[in-house]
């Protein structure tokens, strides 16, 4: 199984930064990975995602804000977060499941809270 352990959430102000990191133990050849988020009173979306391995997927809400990256050589999956609005406040998490699924029914690691106050 694999584990997942995202850093990198706090608190900061609308229009301010940050850059959360996911630390995975292990892929599997026809996963995908992205990141999720779920805000209070809200259903879990998909934030940014790769898919078909490559080629990454934004939420509408999020593109030319947040930039998905990883590294394989160190095993981790970032996103940059830019102009952060009061509106991404939720917890984070880092993701994976088959290529081409809904990200409805993910394996999800530990989460990270990311506070934006306006």
């Amino acid at each position: 199984q694999v584990r997942m352990a995202a850093s990198g959430g706090g608190s900061v102000q609308a229009g301010g930064t940050l850059r959360l990191t996911c630390k995975y133990s292990q892929t599997h050849s026809g996963y995908c990975m992205g990141w999720l988020r779920q805000a209070p009173g809200k259903e879990r979306e998909a934030v940014a995602t790769y898919e078909n391995g490559q080629e990454a997927r934004y939420a509408d809400s999020v593109i030319g804000r947040f930039t998905l990256s990883r590294d394989n050589a160190q095993d981790t999956l970032s996103l940059q977060m830019t102009s952060l609005r009061a509106e991404d406040t939720a917890v984070y998490y880092c993701a994976t499941q088959p290529c081409g699924g809904s990200w409805r029914f993910p394996i999800v690691g530990q989460g990270t809270q990311v506070t934006v106050s306006s």
